[in-house]
């Protein structure tokens, strides 16, 4: 690659090491700003630490908390115009690890100097091996780690009995209301665990009954404690939060819950105000009793700890989300490292009587809490409780995403091979029946939205949707709506203009507007009624509708990325993967992309593609799931 010197990917500071990997990509110029910056401030002139501290920032910046030194040449580097790498990152200039590891020991940057206390880097010792932190990131996963020791050393007292017996009357026998639910129940675990543990974490794939439980949960907790429990419903976005709402409110007249339960995002409960300050701190503490923290995977470490020390002492905190989707954009995977950190809590013998029939029952390996769920049943020390039965898919797409996730590329291939209705494999030129689904399911959506039938129209759009990695290229969001649009608008004899609100038209919002209710990742569709065409958002029972010049950003979406997907579900998804060697093609995006489906995955892409996505894992580093050495 020749690297002009005006590039201003390029620092023009960076000299040596930094620069080589500057050049290749491996760092971006602002990695080398920092690090030269609090080299310069601290008096350190080493160059193994400027590299250390450069890929420190870059860790940051690619999503980990810290830079995990026993995988310091874990690194992407930039590719030519056939996806090529530029260079072999094997062949950067290296220095050694333990060079580097004794450099940092000394350096000023961790242990201070005669510049002063400054110290904005800090080397921790685990028993996994060294990590380096940024020191704003250190702090905030250690006020994270102090608070959950501090909320896990306080049990609250229950009634018993009237424990017991509030769980039967919730979570009672399918066939029997007067009996109990089978066992054993992990839904009913989870009930017990938020009602006797003052911070839980319930873990679980879409369709486990997370929001089912969540709503008895509450149910459960009011006739415990009264009706005036004062409930904080929250979600990292918008539209997540909206579908908690709804999800509460359609089951509060048949469990009692309180009226109108409202939800919003984390950063909305904490007050957040210009300048990243927020209303509710350490000092002035969340006015609630109970808060639930839904999809909790895209929260990223620094609103985790934010939240964490605006929790009162005595606030019920239950984190909910699935582990294995994808994480925060941001850095942290917090919900991960919640559910895989050390066991060190105690479970409280309440908790273990009332749920003993649960825990010692062992007819279904998929629940049990027996010798083959050991690691759950010692989780349940730290309050986490996976739901581990999925009640919105099953069979192939439930095997195919249980394959993704444990890493088995050649069962992955096995089962989208296998010929069965639930899963589809195509080439990248075998379009046929993508471009049919496409056809069919914009046909159906227009002919409902000409017709004015709203219900009908939120319901069809649903049907289908296409979905990629990436933005851009050949294998990105804009190719591929684009190939779309062309689909239809060859198909239906008609121009699908982009600039013009027409019927049937499917709408992404990419910015919220909290008067108007609508936030950033809403879906929906343009609808006629009468002389007028109205957009149109599912809301529970009772769609949401106004005029689409009210909108705040908005864009017609014939594709959307997978990132974009999250919380969403379709009938049939068609995921079109990028290139083997994407960067963005991991194991975490392909079980994102698979679980969106109900009834139907479609993958287009080649074999090697697929491989490369069920290998490539997502390994962000974080010191939560480790044990410090002091």
């Amino acid at each position: 690659m020749t690297v002009s010197t005006t590039d201003v990917r390029i620092a023009q500071r960076g000299k040596g090491a930094l620069r080589a990997f500057n050049e290749a990509g491996a760092l971006v110029a602002a990695d080398v700003h920092v690090a030269l910056r609090l080299a310069a401030l601290g008096g350190e002139d080493d160059p193994d630490v400027h590299l250390a501290t450069a890929l420190a920032v870059r860790a940051v910046r690619s999503g980990s908390v810290c830079l995990d030194l026993t995988r310091l040449r874990d690194v992407t580097v930039a590719e030519d115009d056939e996806g090529n790498p530029v260079v072999d990152p094997a062949d950067l200039p290296w220095p050694r690890d333990e060079d580097v590891l004794d450099a940092l020991r000394r350096s000023p940057l961790v242990v201070g100097g005669d510049r002063g206390p400054l110290r904005p880097l800090r080397l921790v010792d685990t028993t996994d091996g060294p990590l380096l932190y940024l020191d704003r990131y250190f702090r905030q996963e250690q006020t994270i780690r102090h608070v959950l020791a501090e909320r896990s050393g306080t049990l609250p007292g229950l009634d018993e009995q009237r424990l017991a017996a509030v769980l039967d009357e919730l979570f009672h026998h399918p066939d029997d209301p007067s009996r109990p639910s089978p066992a054993p129940d992990r839904q009913r675990v989870a009930a017990a665990l938020a009602a006797t543990h003052p911070t839980t974490v319930i873990a679980g794939g879409p369709g486990t009954g997370k929001t089912h439980t969540v709503a008895r949960i509450l149910a459960l907790l009011t006739r415990l404690h009264g009706s005036d429990l004062r409930i904080g419903l929250a979600a990292p976005t918008g539209k997540a939060a909206a579908r908690l709402q709804e999800s509460v409110r359609e089951q509060e007249t048949a469990l009692g819950l309180p009226p109108h339960l409202t939800a919003m995002t984390v950063h909305r409960m904490l007050g957040w105000r210009p300048g990243g300050r927020y209303r509710y701190h350490a000092t002035n503490h969340l006015p609630y009793d109970v808060i639930i923290v839904d999809e909790t995977s895209m929260v990223s470490l620094t609103i985790m700890c934010r939240l964490l020390e605006a929790v009162r002492p005595d606030t019920r905190l239950i984190f909910v989300g699935d582990p294995d989707q994808l994480a925060s954009v941001d850095a942290g995977a917090v919900l991960a490292d919640l559910v895989a950190r050390p066991v060190t809590g105690t479970l409280d013998p309440v908790f273990e009587r009332v749920a003993a029939r649960d825990l010692a029952a062992v007819n279904d390996s998929r629940e049990a809490f027996g010798p083959e769920g050991s690691d759950d049943r010692e989780r349940l020390r730290n309050g986490v409780v996976s739901l581990s039965r999925g009640r919105r898919f099953d069979g192939a797409i439930a095997d195919l995403a249980a394959a993704v996730r444990k890493g088995g590329a050649d069962r992955v291939l096995k089962i989208l091979r296998s010929g069965d209705p639930m899963v589809s494999f195509h080439d990248p030129g075998e379009l046929d029946t993508l471009r049919e689904d496409v056809v069919r399911s914009a046909e159906a959506v227009m002919e409902a939205a000409e017709a004015g039938d709203i219900d009908t129209t939120l319901v069809r759009s649903e049907d289908h949707r296409l979905l990629c990695a990436h933005r851009d290229g050949p294998a990105g969001v804009q190719f591929w709506a684009r190939r779309a649009t062309e689909w239809i608008g060859e198909a239906t004899g008609r121009r699908l203009d982009p600039d013009r609100w027409y019927p049937g038209q499917p709408l992404l919002v990419t910015a919220n507007d909290h008067d108007l209710q609508i936030y950033n990742g809403d879906t929906g569709v343009v609808v006629r009624q009468g002389d007028e065409l109205v957009a149109a958002f599912a809301r529970g029972r009772t769609p949401y509708v106004l005029r689409p010049s009210q909108l705040p950003a908005v864009s017609t979406v014939y594709a959307m990325t997978i990132h974009r997907s999250q919380g969403s579900q379709y009938g049939t998804v068609s995921v079109v993967l990028p290139d083997a060697r994407s960067a963005l093609l991991t194991r975490e995006l392909l079980y994102t992309a698979i679980t969106r489906a109900r009834t139907h995955v479609r993958i287009v892409g080649t074999e090697d593609a697929v491989r490369a996505g069920v290998a490539r894992q997502v390994l962000r580093a974080s010191g939560l799931r480790r044990e410090i050495r002091v």
